[in-house]
Order: C-alpha cells, then structure tokens, then sequence
C-alpha cells in the first residue's frame, strides 16, 4: 500500500471511533484535583451522550502524576458494562495485575519508540518494557483483558529528535507485542504534519494488519488535520481530550491533546446531534471551570458564536 492508495481509500467517516482521554492525558498536567466522585460524573455523562470509549485513569506513579492517583477508586466506581468501554493506562505487569483486581479489563500498555523518554517516562529503557510485555499480556488474557500496544514519542522525542520509523515498525513487529490486539500511534509532542502520520499509519497498516489508533497532540495547530489524515490512511479510533487538556510531565514541550469537541464535529458520528453537542461543550465547560484551565477548544468556541442558522451553534 502506498499514501497514494490511501489517499484515494473510501472511508466511511461514522464507523471511525472517538476515545475520549480527558481523565487520563488530560488531568496529568492540570494545577488542580478533580474528585473521584467528579469523574465519575464525567465518565458516566461522556457514556450516556454515546462516546463509545475512554481512558479513565493510569497506574503511573501517584507521587509523579498525583492527578490519576485514585485510579484504583475510579474503576471501583463503575460497573463491569462501563468499564467495557473504559481504558486504563499500563506500563509494567504489576499494573496489570493492580488494574485487574480493581475490576478493568482494557489496558493500554506503554513504551516509548525513543530510549531516552523512556527513561524519563517509565524509568527504564524501551528494551525492559518489551520484554516485560509478554507477562502482562499473559495477565490481561487471565482475566479475558484486551491490551493495546501504546507507542508514546513514534513521531518525535524531547531529548533525541526525530524518531526514525523503522524503530516505530520494529516495536509493532516485535514477537514480544504480537497478542496486544490494537496499536496506538502517539504523537507525544504534537510536532508531526500530515505527511509524517500518513506514512507512518500507512507502513504500520501494511506490516502489521491490526486496527491501529492515532494519538495526537495539538502543540503546533495540526491535532485534527493530523487525525483525519491517519484515519484517511487507515486509523480505525483517535483520541481526544474534552477542551484539549493533556500534555505529558516527562516531555517537554508538550501541549494539550487535541480537542474532543473539535474532533466530533469533524468526525460527525452518527450518536451527535446538535443537542449532544451542546451538552459535551457544555459537559467540556464546566469541567474547565472547576480546573481553572483554559479551553483550547474551537469547536467549542464556534458553537457560542451568536449566529442562530447554524445548527450546530448554541
């Protein structure tokens, strides 16, 4: 497959999935706490509007990313049909195991492509989280888990630069990865342009066939551009975060994921209406309100425009 077939591909917009991460990307850079019982009420209203996924927490380290510190609580809080649709983040079996107990059943494991930020990130080289993986693989299929091979830093690295995507293909190739079910490309910094995630989705799409899902960052204005280019070039799930919230605390220069509101209303799957619209604008509002963070949102801002023959502004 080359970008030109891709280019050319039929893609039935409404069959892609949005995976909304507010409570996990999003909160690891936030000022403030938001209560357990808080995002619950998150959790619950972002189900009850009809996004179909989420990444509610991580098990990193509480004294590092305080803000996912009751992630254990949060999955206690929610029921197994919810937690079917909820993502935890992973990055050693123990996880795994932690997670599991709590009630999860979908985990996003974690390595970095670069050695460096993996050091940074997880405190070990991207060697020792791979061959760590088949155990916690083996713990996740225990509990009939789903685990998705996560590639933080595929596009580029704080402390070394650019990433050569062979790396990024021999990480998705590697045996040891092989039983992860879906593949996450990350854009960690937000510094890729289209052509880069077009290239990359579609090298990955041609050596490996498994769903691959596309993470990105919207440091330099390119998060929607950069999503539907990976969807056009094969991504079956994006991910959002609601007012663009998010960043990563071990890479510098990081900003926000790109916007939920801002991807919907692009993406325009067949759960949105106008009405729902204005509900998670609203739902992205208020949750910003109580972070004192700002919203980086321009879907957002569209829809408090005052025009009223636009159906899609409130």
């Amino acid at each position: 497959m080359t970008p030109a077939d891709v280019t050319s591909r039929d893609v039935n917009w409404q069959d892609v999935k949005l995976r909304d991460v507010t409570l996990r990307d999003g909160l690891q850079l936030t000022g403030k706490p938001l209560p357990t019982a808080r995002k619950v009420e998150v959790i619950r209203t972002l189900l009850d509007l009809g996004v179909p996924s989420l990444e509610i927490g991580s098990m990193a380290r509480p004294d590092l990313v305080p803000a996912v510190a009751d992630t254990l609580d949060v999955i206690r809080a929610l029921t197994p049909a919810e937690l079917a649709k909820c993502w935890i983040w992973v990055a050693t079996p123990r996880h795994v195991e932690r997670a599991a107990e709590a009630g999860a059943r979908n985990f996003q494991y974690c390595l970095s492509a670069s050695d460096q930020h993996n050091k940074a990130n997880l405190g070990r080289s991207t060697e020792d989280s791979l061959a760590a993986m088949p155990s916690a693989l083996d713990l996740a299929a225990r509990v009939d888990g789903a685990v998705q091979l996560c590639i933080a830093t595929a596009f580029t690295c704080p402390f070394e630069g650019e990433v050569d995507p062979d790396r990024v293909l021999e990480i998705v190739t590697d045996a040891r990865t092989a039983d992860a079910g879906e593949v996450v490309l990350c854009d960690t910094l937000g510094q890729a342009v289209p052509q880069q995630v077009r290239d990359l989705v579609t090298r990955t799409a041609a050596a490996d066939g498994r769903p691959i899902v596309y993470h990105g960052h919207d440091t330099w204005g390119l998060g929607v551009a950069n999503s539907l280019t990976a969807i056009e070039a094969g991504a079956t799930t994006v991910d959002g975060s609601l007012g663009g919230l998010g960043g990563c605390p071990f890479a510098p220069g990081a900003a926000g994921n790109t916007a939920t509101e801002d991807l919907v209303f692009a993406l325009r799957p067949d759960w949105l209406t106008p009405d729902t619209f204005g509900r998670l604008v609203r739902l992205a509002e208020g949750l910003l309100t109580d972070l004192g963070e700002p919203n980086r949102s321009r879907a957002g801002a569209g829809a408090r425009a005052s025009t009223t023959a636009f159906a899609w502004a409130s």
